[in-house]
């Protein structure tokens, strides 16, 4: 065991847990399955997109030199020759002073090089009035302006979105390749806890942290495995680690992380692995393990559901990113606001501080890492780096939304 609480700072913990990843083997899904699926390899188009010129709007073909100087008062005039019909293609082809109507995503006929809104023309009889000059290319999307044949369309590393999914229809790939789903074991442990469903009785509370760890680890592409409650026994919890970590790519252990003589997770850990980082230089969080048995990671949470959560947010991610084959880094949602009241801060160590938004103001709720209603109170996280000392108020500030 080469660190036992020697506390390193946040971005050597990252590092080291970014080391242990395994990223997953491919496999093949139908598009239908692969919303929010990590693709494992470039996907390229079978076709060009578009395969011909088309209008972005209802009106008239034209060739932009035709309604140079228009205007309301003086319109250019123009012979309409005819209409393109939707899903059909078209053997028009303009001659000066002449237009055809298209509607949106109809093809463009030859000689035209732009498109006048329906609104801006009127019809008298067999002529056009255009009563506003567009320019060379203006309401059209051109042949392969969007993608050419055999060009990528999306890049390995992609969590796919819905409008990815469009888009990987539009390129003829119904049959996705994307990397298998990380399994993460997820084991509780303590003598107090007792499940959800049940009512504690004296000295005890329930199980919250496997349903935190399970809902993050959803969240973030993987398939949470659950292992259950383990009580504060050194046998039991290594047949439960040497189970998880030989059905699983990852462990989550929540509990069992402070220096104590009955916390005995990182004893176990390095009992049948490595233990690489015990004390990471974060609050909530400082007793965090990072370890590891044979290639699984095997990762010791705090016992606080608060202080877990923050370990996943700020460490753990990058791990569950890697192993899910998510290429560069995640962006998580923030925004800006004006800092309500100072947040002190110990220089050394990262504090993440949780706080409400209301008006643009982001307000720090104080609490012990024990408690959960500020966690349900908070709007996200605000995080003070490890070499300030505070963050006064008035201060603008990053909030990372939960």
């Amino acid at each position: 065991m080469r660190r036992f609480l020697n506390v390193i700072p946040v971005s050597e913990a990252i590092t080291v847990i970014r080391g242990l990843a395994v990223k997953s083997v491919p496999e093949n899904v139908p598009i239908e399955e692969a919303l929010r699926r990590v693709l494992a390899g470039d996907v390229r188009s079978d076709v060009d997109i578009p395969g011909f010129t088309r209008s972005v709007v209802d009106g008239y073909a034209v060739r932009a030199a035709d309604t140079v100087g228009s205007g309301e008062s003086i319109p250019a005039i123009l012979s309409l020759k005819g209409r393109v019909q939707m899903g059909a293609g078209t053997t028009e082809s303009l001659a000066p002073g002449e237009c055809i109507y298209v509607p949106t995503g109809g093809v463009l006929p030859g000689g035209a090089d732009a498109m006048v809104m329906v609104e801006y023309t009127e019809a008298v009889g067999d002529e056009i009035l255009v009563k506003k000059p567009v320019a060379d290319g203006e309401n059209i999307i051109r042949f392969n302006e969007d993608f050419s044949k055999g060009g990528i369309v999306l890049r390995q590393g992609r969590r796919l979105s819905a409008q990815d999914i469009g888009v990987l229809a539009a390129a003829g790939c119904t049959v996705v390749p994307v990397f298998r789903k990380p399994r993460v074991g997820i084991v509780s442990t303590g003598n107090e806890l007792v499940p959800a469903g049940t009512t504690p009785g004296p000295g005890q509370v329930r199980d919250v942290n496997s349903y935190v760890v399970a809902s993050f680890v959803r969240d973030r592409g993987c398939i949470p495995v659950p292992y259950g409650i383990v009580k504060d026994d050194r046998d039991t919890l290594r047949s439960a680690l040497a189970t998880a970590a030989g059905e699983c790519d990852a462990v989550l252990v929540s509990g069992g992380s402070s220096k104590d003589d009955r916390d005995m997770v990182a004893a176990v850990i390095a009992e049948n692995g490595e233990v690489l980082v015990h004390g990471i230089a974060i609050a909530p969080g400082k007793p965090a393990i990072i370890g590891r048995s044979g290639r699984v990671p095997v990762i010791g949470l705090p016992g606080h559901p608060a202080s877990a959560f923050i370990v996943l947010g700020a460490i753990v991610r990058y791990l569950l990113q890697d192993m899910a084959g998510e290429s560069g880094t995640v962006l998580v949602p923030v925004i800006e606001a004006t800092l309500a009241e100072n947040i002190p801060s110990t220089r050394g160590r990262e504090d993440y501080i949780r706080v409400e938004l209301k008006d643009g103001m982001a307000t720090p709720l104080f609490g012990k890492s024990g408690l959960l209603n500020t966690l349900v109170r908070s709007t996200g996280i605000v995080r003070v780096p490890a070499g300030s000392e505070g963050l006064e108020t008035g201060t603008r500030v990053e909030v990372i939304l939960w």
